[in-house]
C-alpha cells in the first residue's frame, strides 16, 4: 500500500495598512471615479416625471367629474297617487328624473310590505325627464295605509307606502 501523503502548503501574508495620507489619497481618486448623471439630466428626469404627474391627476380628476355629472340611465319617483271617492279606484302618477326612457311593466299593491299583490297592467311607456299614469281598479278603504311597488322594464323598482284619505 503506498502512502504517499502530500500536503498543500499554505502562505500567510501580512497585511500591511498605508499610512493616513495615501489612503485619502486613494478615497479622493475613487470619488472622482464615480460616475453620476449630470445635473442637466437630473432636472429633465425631474419635470418629466412632475408632468406625468400632472398627467395622470388630471385623467383622474376629469372622469371623476364625468362621472359625477352624468345621471343614471332611470330614476324613477312618485309624482301623485290619488284615490278616488267611490273606494274602488287609484291613479298613480310615475316621473322618470333619469336620461333614459323606459316602460313600467309591473306594479304591485298591498296593506304590508310582505302581502304585495301583482296587479294586471298593460306596459306604460315613460320617457326621460316626463311623468307617466297607471290607473288600476283596486278596493281601497278610507284611512288604511297601502304600499305600492312598480317595476320598469330596465330593472329598475320603485316601491312607497302611501295612506288613503280619511273619510
Amino acid at each position: 500500500m503506498n502512502t504517499d501523503l502530500k500536503f498543500i502548503q499554505v502562505k500567510y501574508r501580512i497585511a500591511r495598512f498605508p499610512n493616513q495620507s495615501k489612503v485619502k489619497g486613494l478615497t479622493r481618486r475613487i470619488k472622482k471615479s464615480r460616475k453620476a448623471i449630470s445635473p442637466i439630466l437630473a432636472t429633465l428626469l425631474l419635470v418629466v416625471i412632475a408632468v406625468a404627474a400632472i398627467v395622470v391627476t388630471y385623467a383622474w380628476i376629469m372622469t371623476y367629474m364625468n362621472n359625477a355629472g352624468r345621471q343614471a340611465g332611470v330614476i324613477l319617483y312618485k309624482a301623485n297617487v290619488n284615490f278616488y271617492s267611490n273606494g274602488t279606484k287609484i291613479d298613480i302618477d310615475i316621473g322618470n328624473s333619469g336620461t333614459s326612457d323606459t316602460q313600467l311593466t309591473t306594479l304591485y299593491v298591498g296593506t304590508s310590505t310582505t302581502s304585495l299583490l301583482n296587479q294586471t297592467i298593460t306596459p306604460v311607456p315613460l320617457a326621460a325627464g316626463k311623468v307617466a299614469r297607471i290607473a288600476i281598479d283596486y278596493p281601497w278603504t278610507n284611512g288604511v295605509t297601502y304600499y305600492f311597488k312598480v317595476l320598469s322594464s330596465t330593472g329598475q323598482t320603485f316601491d312607497w307606502p302611501e295612506q288613503a284619505p280619511v273619510a
